[in-house]
């Protein structure tokens, strides 16, 4: 596995009330640039301020590349457009997890291990059972992620390898499963048994809508779930990543850690944009399906309204992801012959976008979370399962960061610092002197 270390640059130099401090600085193979301010605090009293990490770097990384101003994004050195095309989400998988894309005895080994660790423990269908029956899928399946520390607790020691094999290859085997009871708790099924032999998003689907076991998975469908699931793999230290390694920092385990990256996804404005992208589309069809309002809405700094599935937090051009989905959009529903209102609007309120100069300008354009969603609607995947969906592709992602962390051994517990703004020193008062 390539993980170069960082090149040592000439140190930076701060000055701070007429005295100059020293930062050591270092970057990347991409050449990306930081310094250290680490000793910062202890040598002049200061601390950076950085609201949102918005320029920060807690971590060094091999595994995801990402320049958002050129709308570049590589897994372990491959573009994502080159993995799109040819390979399979669990190729992708392995690809990010161990460094290198499996040779074809790897990949029929990972694929049998999967399989092998894919029953889940009847508990867990019963855990689901006690929640309510319009309980989201996130809460449930957060729930039992984090619960599978408990069925092997035993196995699951962050400075154990053998251990961190056996969690990786069982979290990555149940976690369809666990997606799938979520769903059909909600609906009053029963779990139905994985399908041997297939592909990892042919038996999703099967463990999703199977019923009598006749349930057959259009190839269009297994091709675009492949293809969603490998986009979302990885994105660098997003939210949900940055969560799955900021809790793993305190050596908790692989499941735990991957437990509180759900949370994190969760919401709205991280993995729940897709769910809000067809919830915002909904409440444009009740209010008349005016596009030309909508877009004056988007632009007026005085209203609440929020246009969901545009711009990108790091993409200051263009989303690579999004041209990719667009595509796959318009073959899923050319293909399957899908006919909804809300896609129909969609594509206005994407076709009107694109030509308004305030967003052109802006360059605010459609990102993969509004395709993602027109695409989960038409394959009939409800609203809510949208995040669990992203949550799926995700998993690889959040398990390779967190395995690079454990296994790089150097990584601090995450601590960061705080500006205090309350009030200075006072005295208690006893409740009869207050008033």
């Amino acid at each position: 596995m390539n993980n170069t270390k960082p090149t040592a640059g000439k140190p930076v130099q701060i000055t701070i009330d007429g005295k100059t401090y020293e930062c050591p600085s270092f970057s990347g193979t991409e050449n990306e640039k930081a310094f250290d301010i680490g000793k910062l605090r202890d040598q002049s009293g200061y601390v950076t301020f950085d609201n949102g990490y918005a320029n920060s770097s807690p971590t060094t990384s091999s595994v995801t590349y990402l320049d958002g101003d050129n709308g570049i994004l590589r897994y372990r050195g491959y573009p994502i457009e080159q993995l799109a095309e040819h390979a399979s989400f669990i190729e992708v998988a392995w690809l990010l997890i161990y460094g290198e894309l499996p040779t074809q005895n790897q990949l029929n080994q990972f694929h049998a291990d999967l399989e092998a660790n894919s029953v889940v423990d009847e508990k867990f269908i019963k855990l689901m059972d006690a929640f309510p029956k319009n309980a989201h899928p996130m809460a449930v399946l957060t729930a039992a992620t984090v619960g599978l520390s408990t069925v092997y607790q035993n196995e699951c020691d962050p400075g154990n390898k053998e251990h961190t094999e056996k969690s990786i290859r069982r979290l990555i085997g149940q976690f369809p499963s666990l997606c799938a009871a979520a769903y059909r708790h909600n609906h009053g099924d029963k779990l139905v048994p994985g399908k041997k032999g297939v592909d990892y998003c042919e038996n999703f689907m099967h463990l999703m809508y199977s019923k009598d076991g006749s349930y057959t998975v259009p190839k269009e469908i297994v091709k675009a779930l492949n293809l969603l699931l490998i986009l979302h793999a990885d994105h660098e230290q997003n939210c949900s990543t940055s969560t799955v390694r900021l809790v793993g920092s305190s050596s908790a385990n692989l499941y735990a850690s991957i437990a509180a990256g759900i949370t994190a996804l969760w919401g709205p404005l991280h993995g729940g944009a897709n769910q809000a992208v067809m919830e915002m589309l909904e409440h444009i069809q009740k209010d008349g399906g005016d596009i030309e309002k909508t877009i004056a809405a988007a632009k007026d700094k005085n209203s609440n309204f929020r246009l969901m599935g545009f711009g990108h937090r790091v993409y200051k051009n263009f989303d690579p992801r999004a041209k990719l989905i667009k595509k796959a959009c318009d073959n899923v529903l050319t293909s399957l012959g899908v006919k909804n209102p809300l896609l129909d609007l969609a594509k206005k309120l994407e076709e009107a976008a694109l030509k308004d100069p305030y967003f052109v300008e802006k360059k605010l354009y459609p990102n993969v979370d509004f395709y993602s969603g027109i695409i989960y609607s038409a394959l009939n995947i409800p609203t809510e399962m949208f995040t669990p969906m992203f949550a799926l592709g995700r998993l690889p992602g959040w398990i390779a960061q967190w395995k690079e962390m454990v296994d790089g051994g150097t990584t601090k517990i995450g601590r960061p610092r705080q500006i205090y703004t309350g009030y200075t020193a006072r005295n208690f008062k006893p409740v009869s002197e207050r008033g």
